[in-house]
This record gives structure tokens, C-alpha cells and sequence, in this order.
């Protein structure tokens, strides 16, 4: 597996004075750094490192996101109040409810 295709992120973590690399498939995985291309690499070395355990364990190894594909389709619950409020909303509007509920979502 390409460890090129996840998604990373570098920020600047105020409580540790150094940036921090994320991957957004490994959620519990950081790596702190002084600069911003080093935390991205160190983030990614250890990405590479993990995936390398996790195949020599025969452990499900997780699927980028980037190549995932999506319905478009995902369910929500919400309170009854909320829903009523929200079928109000979309009649006035002259549109349907996920119509409404999209357009909400998008911005």
C-alpha cells in the first residue's frame, strides 16, 4: 500500500510550542516538529511504519480516503422538534427536505 495517498495535515500546536503532522486514517498518530516539512514527514515515516506492522500482522490495513468512493447518501438522526422544524423550513422554501438539508450541510 501507497502511504502517499492518505491524507495528512500540518498545524501548529500552541500547547507543545511545535508543528504536528495528522493523518486522517490513523487518528491516534501525531508526529511533533519544529518546522512544518518535518512534521509532515515524520508523520509520514510513521504512517509507512505502522502499515508495515499491521501487514506483517495480517491486520486490516485502512483504505485511503482519496480512494474511496461515496453514495452521497448518509443517515442522521435528529431530534423530533428538529425534524418538524426542518420539513417547515423546506415546504416554505419550495424544496424538498435533503434539498434543504444539503444546502445547510454545505455551508
Amino acid at each position: 500500500m501507497n502511504n502517499d495517498h492518505y491524507t495528512y495535515r500540518v498545524t501548529w500546536s500552541e500547547e507543545d510550542g511545535e508543528h504536528v503532522g495528522l493523518c486522517a486514517e490513523f487518528p491516534s498518530l501525531s508526529w511533533l516538529a519544529p518546522t512544518p516539512e518535518g512534521a509532515l514527514r515524520g508523520v509520514r515515516r510513521l504512517v509507512a511504519e505502522v502499515i508495515s506492522d499491521m501487514e506483517a500482522n495480517a491486520e486490516a490495513v485502512p483504505q485511503p480516503l482519496a480512494s474511496r468512493s461515496f453514495s452521497g447518501k448518509f443517515v442522521v438522526r435528529v431530534l423530533p422538534e428538529v425534524h418538524r422544524d426542518l420539513a417547515l423550513k423546506a415546504a416554505e422554501a419550495g424544496v424538498s427536505l435533503n434539498r434543504l438539508a444539503s444546502l445547510k450541510l454545505a455551508r
